[in-house]
């Protein structure tokens, strides 16, 4: 089995240029955590800062003082800041922010449909937050396509080599395109996403995950030939079976050549609960792959240290820096939701 691809959806891994974040506020869901919440950004901010261009999302020119003040103060590099003000609802950028093809034409973004997680939440500006970035000039003179396909970033993976790693919990819900089969879906993310096959999980999901199973809390690709997963290790947790069948399909994928995957699993930590005692949807595998590092959600648990572990097997040449998230899964999200990486040959202004 070989790729021979005219475009792709380029992979995290490749070298980049910026990653874009959207900063939280008052009045937004994390108002009653906002300074706390804050100061992980400011670590976000300061990571990327110190490898490549942070793109800030924020609301006002108040805002934007706000946080230049913030970032200052904790030594950021602000040459590596750039900002964009701009109304959005929520701070997940990863499922409304545009997506990187390569083709032979050039580079291009995407802009799928945006429906609030099957229609869950406000999204009204966020629908328009990919528009609203390209307008900024922030990203050059790159052309942008409008899809008119619902698809959040989160709920994909790319190889960089013809395959696009989804769930079918997500991608096949009926809140999402309820009009297209299995077949027409597979053939939509295909034509729109360059790849040439289709790696549909059938099992696993994080309880608390309102996105309905995306895949980038469930199974990453490392490389074209390693994936780093979820796991769960307590024969006692509600989710063992459901990650236990997760891993089981994974086994059966192979590579483009053929071969099976690396893969390395991700021991999920002790249960984690809001004040409402819902469980909150802390895995691993949102971590973000930057230059010459990677990212790590950690949630002050004894498998914080495992999972950093394991994932400095997986990436051997790039710093491993965990990042406190404990804070943003009180609203069901995590690092890789609310990062949005733009390759190098997307060039930032």
């Amino acid at each position: 089995m070989t790729s021979s691809l005219l475009s792709v959806l380029v992979p995290e891994w490749a070298e980049q240029s910026a990653v874009l974040i959207a900063w939280p506020y008052s009045q937004g869901d994390f108002e009653p955590w906002l300074n706390a919440v804050e100061k992980t950004y400011d670590l976000i901010a300061l990571e990327i800062a110190s490898r490549e261009t942070v793109i800030i999302i924020c609301r006002d020119d108040a805002h934007q003082r706000h946080i230049h003040q913030r970032l200052a103060a904790c030594a950021a590099n602000l040459d590596r800041v750039r900002f964009a003000q701009m109304s959005y609802d929520d701070v997940w950028v990863r499922d409304t922010a545009p997506l990187t093809l390569a083709t032979e034409q050039g580079v291009r973004l995407i802009d799928f449909r945006f429906n609030g997680w099957g229609g869950k939440y406000p999204h009204e500006a966020d629908a328009r937050l990919a528009q609203h970035l390209h307008a900024s000039g922030l990203l050059g003179d790159i052309p942008m396509d409008r899809v008119d396909f619902t698809l959040e970033g989160g709920s994909v993976e790319s190889d960089g080599e013809g395959t696009i790693m989804t769930t079918s919990r997500c991608l096949l819900n009926p809140n999402r395109n309820p009009e297209l089969t299995r077949e027409q879906i597979d053939n939509r993310l295909k034509t729109s996403l360059g790849a040439n096959r289709i790696l549909w999980l059938d099992h696993g999901h994080a309880e608390g995950d309102d996105t309905d199973a995306h895949i980038d809390t469930l199974a990453r690709f490392c490389s074209a030939d390693t994936i780093a997963y979820t796991a769960c290790n307590d024969p006692g947790d509600p989710l063992y079976d459901e990650f236990k069948a997760m891993e089981n399909q994974l086994r059966t994928f192979v590579t483009f050549s053929g071969q099976s995957y690396r893969l390395i699993p991700l021991n999920i930590p002790q249960p984690i609960f809001s004040e409402e005692g819902d469980r909150l949807p802390a895995t691993y595998a949102n971590f973000l792959i930057i230059n010459g590092a990677v990212l790590v959600p950690v949630y002050d648990d004894p498998a914080d240290s495992e999972a950093v572990a394991r994932l400095a097997d997986a990436f051997p040449d790039r710093e491993i820096v965990g990042i406190p998230c404990i804070l943003l899964i009180r609203q069901y999200g995590s690092l890789h939701c609310m990062t949005m990486q733009f390759p190098r040959i997307v060039r930032v202004t």
